[in-house]
């Protein structure tokens, strides 16, 4: 990797989709960027040199999905953004309607997801998204890990047609892929081989996974992780064909466990015939009204290394 896009890694996966749509924006005039007034630096490029392709609708993002599908419809490859809370479930009616009715190519991109905005309670809280996002027709969904897949997903969503959803994190965190070049079409990347158990995780909570992998092996536990980050549609071939010389499987993800990645994986293993013993983590079914860091809030949900590592390592002795 060069080393002067090193910054570009480590400041947060938002910052890093951001800066993949500016380049490609600045090679195609038909990519057009609406935000409902959220002022974020990242877009102070885009604002700044190409204002033909910038429109800032203000607090009004159920208008933001409208103008983005009026634009579409002339030919226009439409990104809106917003905070997750506001860029999906205020819009909801409007996403179904305008965009997965009619499989328009507007990009949804929601920052915040989980509690990454941990100081600003339930109302800001990422949470429900992903149940939400996939019932809908036509929507395709991606959950990115770091920021070389929020780059990789950026370009993708670009070429593929039809409505999609991109969740990312505001903030930065350590790495887990090293190659921005590398394929990340398959909608999911084998982190770790494992025997004895595979975690599936998504989003921030795949490098939690990797934390409690390594805790695991000391403990004489084998565990693989699988990074999914395109949530709909799944590779479900690939996923049953990594995973079928384990018998434990869990699953990991920071949003709520009705209708989220554990849901999902549950039900393509009940359809398929798959018998696992299967356990997953998550939020629980109530809004979380606590303030604190991103890592308290995980540890009321049992969502940290330790507490994951001790579940684990008891449930797979059992």
């Amino acid at each position: 990797m060069n080393k002067k896009n090193d910054k570009r890694w480590t400041i947060g996966m938002r910052d890093a989709f951001a800066d993949t749509i500016y380049e490609i924006a600045k090679k195609d005039k038909n990519v057009v960027l609406i935000t409902a007034d959220t002022g974020a630096i990242c877009h102070d490029d885009f604002r700044k040199n190409l204002p033909a392709q910038y429109i800032n609708v203000g607090i009004a993002e159920q208008n933001m999905i409208g103008i983005a599908a009026g634009l579409a419809l002339s030919g226009k490859i439409v990104y809106t953004y917003a905070i997750i809370t506001f860029a999906t479930m205020r819009c909801y009616e409007q996403i179904r309607v305008d965009l997965c009715c009619m499989n328009l190519p507007v990009t949804v991109v929601g920052v915040g997801a989980g509690f990454d905005y941990n100081t600003l309670g339930p109302t800001h809280h990422g949470t429900e998204d992903i149940a939400l996002m996939k019932a809908l027709p036509n929507m395709t969904i991606f959950s990115p890990s770091d920021s070389i897949v929020a780059n990789a997903v950026a370009k993708i969503s670009y070429k593929i047609p039809g409505p999609k959803y991109i969740r990312l994190d505001r903030t930065g965190h350590p790495l887990i892929y090293s190659n921005e070049n590398e394929d990340f079409s398959a909608g999911l990347k084998v982190l770790k081989e494992g025997e004895d158990i595979f975690i599936i995780a998504t989003g921030r909570m795949v490098y939690r996974a990797l934390e409690v992998a390594e805790k695991l092996s000391k403990l004489s536990i084998d565990t693989g992780v699988i990074d999914l980050y395109r949530i709909k549609p799944i590779n479900t071939e690939l996923l049953l064909d990594t995973i079928k010389q384990t018998k434990h499987i869990a699953t990991l993800e920071e949003h709520f466990l009705t209708g989220g990645l554990g849901s999902t994986i549950a039900e393509i293993l009940m359809e398929k015939n798959k018998s696992y013993k299967f356990v997953r983590f998550g939020i629980s079914d109530e809004f979380c009204h606590q303030y604190g860091t991103r890592d308290n809030l995980h540890k009321l949900y049992n969502l940290d290394t330790d507490s994951l590592t001790r579940i684990l390592s008891e449930w797979i002795s059992k």
